[in-house]
């Protein structure tokens, strides 16, 4: 009796399982949809200062807290949003984000005054898109417990090259139609977009836990977010993680103020603007590099993976520095720089999943997972 009860039990889980590995894939194309609707307020910041200085009479200095808003909120706030998405489920506190995300841009429409413009694009658009780039990730590598360095990077590929998309017709609409509307026009279509594509997120069934340790998945000892602050790898990774998210951050944000000052602005590069096209490579890069280098970490190490991808980064930012009046390499070396930047994005959360768990992976481990983004 016992054994049939067996038979019965490993019945339901290999066929739970199967429908859970058909299901996964589906999650993980609807994470990698709200990824990428969310990913235009920070990679084509640089093509609003002009006209957002324009239009407010302020110096890029002081528009450019506005930025600092939308990261720091995105950052500093993850441990709080993990806890939110704890207690009432990925997929309403997604779909929040989402919306939250491009309502940033449509009442940033709306502002004619610096502090406005800080409250709306840079506090309400950082919330947003911090809860849903915590809880997508978050949810991935539940999915995906034996693939998590691929499943965090195809996710935060969309984050990265999502704004692939947006980028020319950002920059057309700007030149066309000013600053007001285009963040009116694509602040609504980001909302939408977000939330249909959140209403399709699924928690894993609980079987799945079962089946991915079966197929020989390592086992990690869940620790507590209060347990987790206090290991020294913690706050190594998280040091880590500051440093290296600095350079690309300092890149996306001051990218047009750089092409202007290496007087490469108007110059043409295979028939199209230098700057556009550089901004539409960088995303490509940035997000190609995110489930590479995540796919790769799970086969020959986080480690090793980390120690090519952060050199490559610093020829990279050398090369660029060096070579910087000549608009062709300004636009290819700017990919490089990238692509040797954005894989931070999938190698340190799944490095803190492999080293503390992922029950509750959204709370205290968002915190390294996101420093600072």
């Amino acid at each position: 009796m016992n054994t049939r009860s067996q038979s019965l039990d490993t019945a339901g889980i290999e066929s739970t399982s199967t429908s859970a590995t058909h299901n996964r894939w589906l999650q993980l194309g609807l994470g990698l949809v709200c990824m990428m609707a969310i990913s235009s307020p920070q990679y084509v910041w640089t093509l609003m200062t002009r006209p957002l200085a324009a239009k407010l009479g302020i110096a890029l200095p002081e528009l450019q807290v506005t930025f600092s808003l939308l990261i720091i909120l995105q950052t500093f706030f993850s441990p709080f949003q993990g806890k939110l998405i704890d207690r009432f489920g990925p997929r309403m506190l997604i779909s929040i984000g989402t919306v939250m995300s491009g309502l940033s841009w449509v009442l940033a429409s709306q502002v004619h005054s610096a502090p406005m413009l800080y409250l709306t694009y840079g506090v309400v658009g950082g919330l947003g898109t911090g809860i849903v780039y915590v809880g997508v990730v978050g949810l991935m590598v539940r999915w995906f417990p034996a693939q998590r360095g691929f499943a965090a990077g195809a996710v935060a590929a969309g984050y990265g090259m999502g704004a692939i998309v947006t980028t020319f017709p950002i920059a057309s609409s700007l030149q066309a139609r000013g600053i007001d509307a285009t963040l009116w026009i694509f602040g609504i279509a980001f909302a939408i977009v977000g939330l249909l594509a959140s209403q399709g997120l699924r928690v894993p069934p609980s079987h799945e836990a079962a089946a991915a340790s079966s197929s020989g998945s390592t086992s990690v000892v869940n620790l507590r977010p209060s347990q987790t602050l206090k290991t020294p790898i913690f706050w190594l990774m998280f040091a880590m993680m500051t440093m290296m998210s600095t350079s690309g951050l300092m890149v996306t944000s001051q990218m047009a103020t750089f092409a202007a000052d290496f007087g490469v602005t108007k110059v043409l590069v295979f028939g199209m603007a230098a700057l556009p096209l550089a901004l539409t490579i960088d995303r490509f890069t940035n997000g190609l590099t995110r489930p590479l280098f995540g796919w790769v970490s799970d086969r020959v190490g986080r480690e090793n993976t980390m120690f090519f991808a952060f050199a490559l980064e610093g020829v990279a930012m050398a090369l660029w520095l060096l070579t910087r009046d000549n608009a062709v390499l300004f636009v290819l070396l700017s990919g490089v720089v990238f692509f040797g930047w954005g894989e931070i994005f999938s190698l340190f959360p799944s490095t803190l999943t492999d080293t503390f768990g992922i029950s509750r992976k959204g709370s205290a481990r968002s915190s390294a997972a996101r420093s600072p983004r």
